[in-house]
């Protein structure tokens, strides 16, 4: 059965998965500029007689797997492979070599799981019908996403495949585990970045200056509130200001200026639109009614990551088949954001969890902490069930 080949193959080659893993994990790169990881992923997919193109994206590699009758199907399968800039706090064998960066959302992971499916998949190119596309993907991790950047190069074009599958690392989930949300997974991340002027001075004499931080104040208040009062509740939405700072005040001085920093996310594109104007306009007339001027921007980030019903039910039933009905869970929906999403608006898309965590070992660390850290265990399950996932996909039968 082409379901044990696979799970053989897996374990097989787990500790040329895992020694990818810690690869990429010394060698962080930061998004747009994953030239060695590139160049690493490009050398391996040689190794193993993968066709691949390399530099789409700049640093994104994309490979072929063909089976039997090649042209016949096509499924997509994608891995992330930029890091963060953290500084790494693990004190590991393989810990982060370049000072201030560190793959502490599991891109590693990512990639070098993907790189363990290419391996499995071309092994056994010979049982399956159709093609596998390998896309590594630069960039996840910073606007305006590498996954817009890959599909405008033409990524999911020649072959084009008729679905798209992703795997992300879960520390809340045990390892062993793996979880699926159909539908509506992940929401939509917009920047938001506001000028507040006024007319600074002498703290004492507030009667003649246009105070720019009281202005800014009276705007955060007033938009959590627009949002609160304003969104459907069945649609969740979100909007925080994470950074306030003025230009030249201080405890006795009133700035001209001050500056916000935020992120507004929601799950519905409509009500996107839609607030971001009210935002804006609310913004602009609470200033001019206190006297100063307010210039709202907004960057318009990842859309809504869709998980298509009919692909993420099946992509359900085969991680049941491979792993176990009691290891495979339901998600509740996040207002995290992941630009996979944009591969979600083109086609028939599955993004899934792939549990990390093992409490016993005290690996509990959530992603984008400098503490990061995966149960390694994960890396054979990762790259066996998304080789099962994609043969599974393409029509093989269990």
């Amino acid at each position: 059965m082409i379901k044990e080949k696979i799970k053989k193959l897996a374990a097989s080659c787990v500790d040329e998965i895992i020694a990818h893993r810690r690869h990429l994990h010394q060698f962080p790169e930061l998004s747009y500029q994953e030239v060695e990881t590139g160049k690493y992923i490009a050398a391996q997919l040689d190794k193993m007689g993968v066709k691949h193109q390399h530099g789409v994206a700049e640093n994104g590699v994309v490979g072929l797997i063909e089976g039997r009758n090649p042209s016949s199907r096509v499924v997509a399968l994608r891995a992330d492979m930029d890091a963060l800039p953290i500084k790494e706090a693990n004190a590991v064998a393989y810990k982060s070599k370049h000072e201030g960066v560190m793959h502490a959302c599991g891109h590693d992971v990512h990639t070098a799981s993907l790189l363990g499916v290419s391996n499995i998949l071309h092994t056994i190119r010979g049982e399956f019908e159709g093609t596998v596309k390998l896309i590594f993907q630069p960039a996840e991790e910073k606007l305006p996403g590498g996954a817009s950047i890959m599909i405008k190069e033409g990524v999911l074009e020649n072959p084009k495949p008729v679905s798209i599958v992703g795997q992300h690392v879960h520390p809340p989930l045990e390892v062993g585990k793996v979880g699926f949300c159909p539908g509506i997974y992940m929401a939509s991340a917009d920047e938001i970045y506001v000028t507040v002027t006024g007319k600074g001075g002498h703290g004492a004499l507030p009667q003649n200056c246009i105070d720019p931080v009281v202005i800014a104040a009276n705007i955060v208040v007033m938009l959590q509130q627009l949002v609160s009062r304003n969104a459907n509740p069945a649609i969740p939405t979100v909007l925080t200001f994470g950074k306030i700072n003025s230009t030249g005040g201080a405890t006795n001085i009133i700035p001209n200026e001050v500056k916000l920093v935020g992120t507004f996310r929601t799950m519905n594109e409509q009500w996107r639109g839609e607030a971001h104007q009210r935002m804006k306009t609310m913004a602009e007339s609470i200033a001019k009614g206190m006297g100063g001027s307010c210039d709202f921007g907004i960057r318009r980030g990842y859309p809504v990551l869709k998980n298509d019903e009919k692909l993420t039910i099946n992509a359900r039933k085969f991680a049941k088949e491979y792993l176990g009905a009691e290891n495979v869970v339901d998600l509740p929906i996040r207002l995290s954001s992941e630009d996979f999403a944009y591969y979600s608006q083109e086609m028939p898309a599955c993004f899934y969890r792939l549990g990390t965590g093992n409490v016993a070992k005290g690996i509990t660390s959530p992603v984008h902490t400098n503490t990061f850290n995966v149960d390694e265990a994960c890396l054979e399950l990762g790259a066996g069930l998304m080789a099962w996932i994609a043969v599974r996909e393409l029509g093989a039968k269990e």
